[in-house]
């Protein structure tokens, strides 16, 4: 099952105070950067996010899931409509996710 564009929207919408957060579609599904990282993605309308150290301590009770076959465990987001504790949570992950490498 692929995920829906509304469902895109409405995550980015709650994400929109953040600068600079974007997407890009890949096939059907989509990853969510921030501030040119990788956070996380849509995957079968479920927001996932990497698992960093941060992320696990402020989500403690939120459950691990799968994102695709064969693909390592993510932090699902309990509760998409907490506007607040996205944006704490993405600034706060922000410094332990890896920067992507040029191509």
């Amino acid at each position: 099952m692929s995920s829906t564009k509304d469902f895109l929207d409405f995550v980015l919408e709650q994400l929109s105070p953040l600068p600079d957060v974007t997407y890009r579609a890949m096939m059907g599904e989509y990853i969510i950067y921030y501030r040119d990282k990788i956070v996380g993605g849509i995957y079968d309308n479920r927001f996932l996010i990497k698992p960093t150290e941060t992320a696990l301590n402020i989500l403690s009770n939120a459950s691990m899931e799968i994102p695709y076959p064969g693909g390592k465990p993510m932090i699902m987001i309990p509760d998409i409509e907490n506007q607040e504790l996205l944006i704490k949570l993405f600034n706060a992950m922000y410094p332990e996710l890896p920067t992507l490498k040029k191509k």
